[in-house]
């Protein structure tokens, strides 16, 4: 990847629309951008200027006469906008064409620059300028990919203030109390003839555990930053008839799933994704969990099962109106593998028995009436975020990469700690903190291979 390069690329999604953008960046922009385009005034970096797109293929008249006027042939309306160096997003000067979304002025735009010397952009190569020229760090470039991909509000404020360098922010002062113990211990074996006093064995293992606890609270984010990232799966198991396929049309808002008065009329798992709270769920109502000869439901009910052993979460529904069932304690406990909640619906019914299970259900709805639905939904929220209030904190881990590095770090924490109960030599004891440091390091992209930022940034779109 040669960052002298200009390099180009269509920066708006495939297909047509009212406004498409090509986006040229690097020390011709001006250059190759100028013969395309008739402007009502000149660029200025930061100002949006209307204009024309032209084709700049020169044509001569018919008698093509050497002093015949050359003539051009206008093909859109455009804005342009220039982004001056090092105040751009890639710190290259930068242009940026809008015309309309038609594909084939938007290939024209690019194939005109191509032919003017400009390179088409690999994939994720303008946030790599954007890296490899200081601009921002490797979290931050991340997150601009994250935010891209982000499925409700809540993902993309996340990845905004990843982008804005939330993890960065939290990482800086663990590194720098690493960083100081370090510099501590080697100016101890350095100096050690000019009275440079060496570090007790306390105030070492004080300075590790100063780095060592805030490693381990940002390590536990990740069970909430993989949710927020990725979602959840939560299955809905109960017997036959209880209301499953009620509830997940209340949960959906609207009707996805058949409903009628006979019991197994859901044969096959039927899935949807909703947001609850900013976290994309990924609902799955499920076949009536009973004994059944049936050929097609008893496949149902074993994918129910599957269903069940897979999913996040679990929402067990009983039947508010009937007394309970054996199957239904059976249920709960089988659910009991993954978290789970308890459901009695049908609460618009009048109840016929006090129900004696040994777990009191954690929400009562009518899935008819829509009661209790709001509460279920509180009830779900309260199982994703957990009782640590994660979903409060600025900088959690969202990505494994970033969990497996601090997993690295904290590792070789630990080995320093014995290290030092061990009596082991500090230029011993300092290999074990430089093992800490580089995952860390690794995080941001201080000392990230090649091979790192390729896989990295392979996986963005072309023109971002």
């Amino acid at each position: 990847m040669n960052l002298d390069d200009t390099i180009v690329a269509i920066a708006t999604p495939p297909g047509r629309g009212g406004i498409g953008v090509v986006r040229l960046s690097g020390a011709r922009a001006l250059e190759i951008a100028h013969p395309m385009l008739r402007l009502r005034h000149e660029l200025e970096p930061g100002r949006a200027v209307f204009g024309e797109l032209v084709d700049s293929t020169e044509l001569r008249s018919e008698t093509d006469e050497a002093s015949a006027p050359m003539q051009t042939e206008r093909i859109d309306e455009v804005v342009v906008t220039y982004f001056a160096k090092p105040h751009s997003y890639t710190t290259d000067d930068v242009i940026e064409i809008s015309a309309h979304g038609s594909p084939v002025v938007l290939r024209h735009i690019v194939e005109l620059c191509v032919a003017s010397g400009a390179r088409l952009a690999e994939p994720g190569e303008f946030t790599s300028r954007a890296f490899l020229n200081g601009r921002i760090d490797l979290t931050q470039a991340e997150a601009v990919r994250d935010l891209i991909e982000s499925q409700t509000v809540y993902q993309a404020k996340v990845a905004a203030q990843q982008l804005d360098g939330s993890l960065s922010r939290r990482l800086q002062p663990i590194k720098q109390n690493l960083v100081q113990l370090i510099a501590q211990l080697e100016a101890g074996i350095d100096f050690a003839d000019d009275d440079v006093s060496i570090l007790p064995d306390a105030v070492i293992l004080q300075h590790i555990a100063d780095v060592q606890v805030p490693l381990e609270q940002l390590r536990a984010s990740f069970a909430y930053g993989k949710i927020v990232h990725e979602g959840l799966t939560l299955a809905i198991v109960g017997r036959p008839n209880v209301g499953k396929s009620s509830l997940f049309n209340q949960l959906v808002e609207r009707e996805r799933a058949i409903v009628t008065a006979t019991p197994g009329t859901t044969r096959d798992l039927v899935t949807e994704t909703v947001a609850i709270g900013g976290i994309p769920v990924r609902l799955v109502d499920t076949a009536g969990i009973r004994h059944s000869l049936d050929e097609a439901e008893s496949i149902g009910i074993r994918k129910s099962k599957e269903a069940l052993a897979d999913a996040d979460l679990v929402l067990v529904v009983l039947d508010a109106s009937q007394e309970e069932a054996a199957e239904d304690a059976k249920l709960t406990a089988q659910a009991s593998i993954r978290p789970t909640i308890v459901v009695q619906n049908k609460i618009d019914l009048q109840i016929t028995a006090q129900r004696s299970g040994n777990r009191a259900p954690d929400v009562r709805t009518s899935a008819v009436t829509g009661k209790g639905v709001a509460e279920l939904r509180a009830q779900i929220l309260q199982h994703i975020r957990g009782s640590i209030g994660a979903e409060a904190e600025h900088g959690f881990l969202t990505n494994v990469r970033h969990r497996g590095l601090i997993e690295d770090s904290l590792s070789a924490l630990e080995a320093a700690n014995k290290a030092v109960a061990l009596k082991i030599p500090h230029e011993m004891l300092l290999l074990d903190l430089y093992n800490a440091l580089r995952p860390l390091d690794a995080i941001t992209g201080a000392t990230t291979t090649d091979d790192i930022l390729n896989l990295i940034f392979s996986t963005f779109c072309i023109g971002k």
